[in-house]
C-alpha cells in the first residue's frame, strides 16, 4: 500500500474503525477479523485430536462417519456467536475464510486427516444462497481448501428442496426437515475418496447426518467432517 492509500484508509478508520468481530472492542488492521486476545483466547475444542470425540458421539448410530472436529465451542450471548452472526447475517465472508485457515493449519497436523480428498461445504437451496448472496459453508471450506492443501467442491452435493428454518425445530423434526432435500450433483467427484463435509455450526447433527447419508451413497467413500462451531448444550 503506498503512502497515499495508507494515509487515505487511516482517515477512514478514524471515523469507521475496523473492530474485533468477536469481541467488538478492539481496532484492527486491514484484512484480520479477530484482535489477538480473541484468537487465543475463544474456546477451542481440541476434537481433531481425538479419533471419538463429543461431535462423533452426536452422530453414534445415525450415520457412519470416520472422525469429525469442530473449531470452537458455541454458546449463546458469546464471541462465538458474535462471529457466526457476522459471518451468515452481516456478509462478512472473511469470517469464514478466517476461520476455515485456522482450523486448516490445525488439521494438517493430525493424523486423522492427513488423507483427505475433497472438502464438501453443506449447500444452501439456490433461493436462500442468492438472498444472503453467499453460502457460509462455502467461504469456510475455501479457507480450509487454502490451508490444507486440498480442492474443495460447492457442486458436488445440492440442495433440491427449499427447507423450512431449522432454529426451532429438535433433532428428529431438523432431520426429517432435510433428508430429502440433498441430491448429488457430481458423483463423479465423490467415488473413492476421503470427504471432508463442513458446515458453520453444528446442533443437532441432522443437517450433516443428511447429507452424509447421500455421499456414503456413493461408491467407495469415506466422510470426515468439519464446522467452526459445536453447539454443547443443545
Amino acid at each position: 500500500m503506498n503512502a497515499f492509500l495508507q494515509s487515505l484508509d487511516d482517515a477512514i478508520c478514524l471515523f469507521y474503525p475496523r473492530l474485533c468481530l468477536a469481541c467488538g472492542k478492539r481496532h484492527l488492521p486491514p484484512k484480520q477479523v479477530l484482535c489477538i486476545t480473541c484468537e487465543f483466547r475463544l474456546p477451542r475444542t481440541d476434537f481433531h485430536l481425538f479419533k471419538e470425540n463429543d461431535f462423533t458421539k452426536k452422530l453414534w448410530g445415525r450415520v457412519d462417519i470416520y472422525t469429525a472436529t469442530s473449531l470452537f465451542y458455541f454458546l449463546k450471548k458469546s464471541k462465538t456467536q458474535n462471529l457466526i452472526h457476522n459471518l451468515k447475517y452481516k456478509g462478512k465472508r472473511e469470517v469464514g475464510i478466517t476461520l476455515g485457515k485456522m482450523l486448516g493449519k490445525t488439521l494438517i497436523k493430525s493424523q486423522l486427516y492427513f488423507d483427505i480428498d475433497l472438502i464438501v461445504p453443506i449447500p444452501l437451496h439456490i433461493k436462500k444462497e442468492i438472498k444472503r448472496g453467499f453460502n457460509q459453508s462455502d467461504v469456510f471450506a475455501q479457507g480450509l481448501s487454502e490451508a490444507m492443501e486440498i480442492p474443495w467442491s460447492k457442486n458436488a452435493l445440492e440442495r433440491k428442496f427449499f427447507t423450512e428454518t431449522q432454529t426451532q425445530k429438535s433433532r428428529i423434526e431438523r432431520f426429517q426437515n432435510v433428508i430429502k432435500a440433498f441430491n448429488i450433483k457430481q458423483p463423479e467427484l465423490l467415488k473413492n475418496k476421503h470427504i471432508l463435509l463442513v458446515d458453520d455450526v453444528l446442533t443437532t447433527g441432522a443437517t450433516l447426518e443428511a447429507g452424509a447419508i447421500k455421499i456414503l451413497e456413493v461408491e467407495g467413500t469415506k466422510v470426515s467432517m468439519a464446522t467452526i462451531a459445536f453447539a454443547k448444550n443443545d
